[in-house]
């Protein structure tokens, strides 16, 4: 299953649940993006041709994030660029998502272990803007 947020024509968030599953290799992200992703499934004895990347120059403008729940639940919460609140999802172990506009807050529901994939390097303080978290009794789960 794969699940989009979107807030005025604009994608905050790409969801791709544990139980997504198809054949061949999909990209969900589009050329723009700074963090591209995908899934890929093969069959047993599928080669993918040794390869090295090669050195190119690109503009970062934005910080996209990746996270991949390796244990427990987290609570996403999804702001406008403006801060304000439009609804919260629930990941689990083996979900993965890509952060790609907008705000976000966290929460672990339960004890987590999560990865996070970024551009880099990470900046401290330059690189966000912290503000309130929405209240719990404002929460919107979709």
């Amino acid at each position: 299953m794969i699940k989009t947020i979107i807030h005025n024509n604009v994608q905050l968030a790409i969801i791709i649940k544990h139980n997504y599953k198809k054949d061949g290799i999909e990209f969900f992200t589009p050329n723009e993006y700074s963090q591209q992703l995908a899934y890929m499934s093969h069959k047993k004895g599928k080669k993918i041709d040794a390869h090295i990347h090669n050195k190119v120059t690109r503009d970062v403008h934005l910080t996209q994030e990746v996270l991949v729940i390796r244990k427990g639940k987290l609570r996403v919460d999804f702001y406008s660029q403006d801060k304000i609140y439009l609804e919260s999802t629930i990941l689990e172990k083996g979900d993965v998502i890509l952060l790609a506009s907008g705000g976000h807050g966290f929460e672990a529901l339960e004890d987590l272990e999560m990865i996070e994939i970024k551009q880099g390097p990470y900046l401290g303080e330059e690189d966000k803007t912290r503000f309130e978290h929405i209240s719990n009794n404002k929460l919107e789960i979709k």
